[in-house]
């Protein structure tokens, strides 16, 4: 039996980064794609290293031959000019699954966000939380083009039987930094439990998942994720004691919601 080869781009990033130990596992090779410098293989570790944009069609091409999956991770993680979203994040997303679909690659995970709601009330949809596939209210350029990825990769399921799991992923660092990702935290092992679930899923579909953890504070429901195997372990509330004073924001895009559109931030 020949090993599983998984396409994870933007791995140098962020999440990618939180991802690469906890998804490597014997049989399995992870093809690890990013503009920016990644580090050789650690012991035991089998990886494939690929250096290119998510941008560049040729190089995406070449990194989606012979692929069981693909991790899409890689773009601008937030607002940005119109320019330089619509360029590496929409346009990126749709030279991703272009290139998954022409390679024949059966299935495909995108790093969807919180953002492509944010304009979405705290506490609109009751007590049990703000359903997974509500429709879209961005809260930036950035939001939007989470919105247009959730509906490039329905898109794409719907012309070519491509399984497709659009994560909407609250906030995932190793820990949350203020009362606000006590709600959306997601845990770097429960985003890898969430990963490897969407790998295993037995029916191509195409769904849209909350990525957060068993927080007690969670404001968003997880019943999507749990229909097809979702079981997160974490919680935000063991961090409670440590945040700093603040209130839960009316929206769920919190400080995004008041940032001027197109305008490069830290948040």
């Amino acid at each position: 039996m020949s090993d599983q080869r998984i396409l994870i781009t933007g791995a140098a990033g962020i999440v990618g980064t939180l991802m690469r130990p906890r998804l490597a596992r014997p049989g399995r090779i992870l093809r690890l794609l990013d503009i920016a410098p990644l580090e050789p293989a650690a012991p035991g570790e089998q990886v494939e290293i690929v250096t290119g944009s998510v941008t560049d069609a040729e190089v995406v091409t070449a990194a989606c031959q012979g692929v069981d999956a693909v991790i899409h991770l890689g773009g601008i993680s937030r607002e940005d000019s119109w320019e330089r979203i619509l360029e590496v994040n929409i346009d990126g997303t749709h030279t991703v699954l272009e290139a998954a679909q022409a390679a024949g690659v059966p299935r495909v995970i995108l790093a969807s966000s919180n953002h492509a709601v944010g304009f979405r009330r705290i506490g609109e949809a009751g007590p049990a939380g703000l359903p997974a596939d509500s429709s879209a209210r961005p809260d930036t350029y950035y939001g939007v083009s989470k919105a247009t990825m959730e509906a490039l990769g329905s898109l794409y399921h719907s012309r070519f039987g491509m399984d497709v799991s659009c994560l909407r992923i609250g906030s995932c660092f190793d820990h949350p930094a203020d009362v606000r990702q006590l709600s959306l935290w997601l845990s770097p092992q429960d985003c890898a439990r969430l990963l490897e679930t969407c790998l295993s899923t037995a029916e191509p579909g195409f769904r849209v998942l909350w990525g957060i953890s068993a927080n007690t504070r969670a404001v968003v429901s997880q019943g999507a994720g749990e229909q097809i195997g979702y079981r997160p372990v974490d919680d935000a509330e063991v961090f409670a004691d440590r945040m700093p004073p603040g209130e839960l924001p009316g929206y769920l895009g919190g400080a995004f919601c008041d940032i001027p559109l197109g305008q490069h931030n830290p948040l």
